[in-house]
């Protein structure tokens, strides 16, 4: 009887996020920003991740990558704050054979390794999965990878080479990239996917694994439908804003009569025809058909302007839901973060004297079958 109460209390303690990852040691060998947010879901979910920043360059990069407003007196960044929550930062120069030691001890008992070493510099260090792979045979280790070239796999490059770049800002206007290192976030949650196959793997074999994952490679699979659109039909995708491709109208910017800014996402026929009950002359609109649409857009975007210039926000939101027309208002981070539903996202800490403020990386919830 006590086995059972204490298996009951086990597995409600897993389901709880917190504890779900409580006996698992993860080392981690990486910078910046892909390697670090792996470390953190980890982290987040319970397991001990212990962060071996270079002691030679003062830690991690980002540590330095202040905005404006930020000290520069502070050891800490936002930026650096992003992705290294509820870890143990050590600072190790690992050319110091003495000090190498030290690490090669925490990864003889560790469970996974996260690391992000130019080719050829975890072999002259002794960090590679080889020489790992003697000292800890189960042990699981993460590499994420660069360019196929050499060169710095900075994000603004990888966006620039994989495409997105080349779609990104308006016609006729300036290229722009995403306002975060997408790239590195896509090729982090590669990285996060493989790691819990190996260790499914080795829950059923009791054997480690060596994981890889370029950068590249992640940026490329994650053009999804741009991609399609060029394989398939020969449409070279061009820079076109916030719109769609394929989608109209979807993406546009409108502005209400108040001037705050809009867009509609209307991806069904329904919605289009909803909307259309918002024109005057709705019967010369509605049969238009998404293809044709798309063809027509911007007569379509000034009909819609014209019609969305008549309401102040709040009137015509209203209207959009009782509608059901997908829309969303432009938000700024300070409306963003005003929401009881981002608030309950944030997490803090105290780190070298810095008040530390976050989002979650972790937002999944799992219930088991018993508490459905």
């Amino acid at each position: 009887m006590i086995w059972f109460f204490t298996f009951v209390l086990l597995e409600y303690r897993y389901m709880e996020l917190k504890y779900f990852f409580s006996d698992l040691k993860v080392v981690e060998l990486a910078a910046v920003l892909a390697g670090p947010s792996v470390g953190m879901f980890f982290a987040e979910l319970g397991a001990e991740v212990i962060k071996v920043e270079n002691k030679a360059t003062e830690g991690d990069m980002t540590r330095r990558w202040r905005n404006p407003k930020e000290s520069t007196t502070s050891s800490i960044s936002s930026y650096y704050s992003s992705v290294n929550f509820y870890k143990k930062s050590i600072f190790i120069d690992l050319t110091d054979p003495i000090e190498r030691e030290k690490v090669h001890q925490l990864i003889a008992n560790a469970d996974i390794v996260i690391a992000n070493f130019k080719p050829g510099s975890a072999e002259k260090l002794q960090m590679d999965y080889p020489f790992l792979k003697s000292l800890n045979p189960s042990l699981i280790y993460a590499q994420i990878n660069g360019m196929a070239d050499g060169r710095p796999a900075f994000d603004v490059v990888l966006q620039a080479e994989a495409g997105f770049i080349s779609m990104t800002g308006e016609k006729e206007g300036q290229y722009a990239k995403m306002p975060v290192a997408l790239i590195d976030l896509l090729a982090a949650h590669q990285l996060k996917e493989a790691i819990l196959m190996a260790l499914l793997h080795k829950l059923k074999t009791g054997k480690g694994a060596k994981l890889e994952v370029s950068l590249m490679d992640a940026g490329l699979a994650s053009l999804a439908n741009q991609a399609t659109n060029w394989l398939m039909s020969g449409f070279l995708p061009q820079p076109i804003g916030t719109k769609h491709p394929n989608i109209a109208p979807y993406g546009d910017v409108f502005y209400s009569k108040d001037k705050v800014p809009f867009v509609l996402a209307v991806g069904t026929e329904n919605q289009w025809k909803a909307l259309c009950t918002l024109f005057s002359d709705k019967e010369k609109w509605i049969d238009i058909a998404n293809n044709q649409r798309v063809k027509k857009r911007d007569r379509i975007v000034l009909q819609c302007q014209s019609v969305f210039s008549d309401y102040d926000a709040l009137e015509l939101f209203e209207l959009f839901k009782s509608k059901k027309i997908p829309f969303g208002k432009i938000k700024n981070l300070d409306e963003v973060f005003q929401s009881d539903s981002a608030q309950s996202l944030l997490i803090k800490e105290e780190q070298e004297g810095v008040n530390k403020v976050g989002v979650k990386s972790v937002v999944f919830s799992i219930k088991t079958s018993s508490e459905v």
